[in-house]
């Protein structure tokens, strides 16, 4: 069983910077595609970035230049620091695996990862 444990999330105010946190098994995070979704009341899910095991990365145009995706493999910890933050990225972040290996565009366009945590909310205020 995958589990995906997030911490991290807040409140902050337009220009400020959060960093998420997301433990995994050694397993899960050596083989699975790794990736941050979030969704925002009444909306959709929107993929935001993604790393496979090889450390590369993408990301959503929405937050691009702003955040940035990062994996410690000895703390088997993946991280979404998130600069710049906008009333608009308000949302509950989800951090997610797969084990499928589809690509990194499929993940940011439908959030269709197979696991992914409990969430944790980030508000934006102006």
């Amino acid at each position: 069983q995958v589990q995906l444990v997030e911490s991290g999330g807040g409140s902050v105010q337009s220009g400020g910077s959060l960093r998420l946190s997301c433990t995994a098994s050694e397993y899960t995070f050596r083989t699975y595609y790794m990736g941050w979704f979030r969704q925002a009341p009444g909306k959709e899910r929107e993929g935001v970035a993604t790393i496979n095991a090889a450390g590369s990365t993408m990301y959503a145009a929405s937050v691009k230049g702003r955040f940035t995706i990062s994996q410690d493999n000895a703390k088997n910890t993946l991280y979404l620091q998130m600069n710049s933050l906008k009333p608009e990225d308000t949302a509950m972040y989800y951090c997610a695996a797969d084990p499928r290996k589809y690509s990194g565009s499929y993940y940011l366009r439908s959030a269709d990862f197979s696991y992914r945590g409990q969430g944790t909310q980030v508000t934006v205020s102006s």
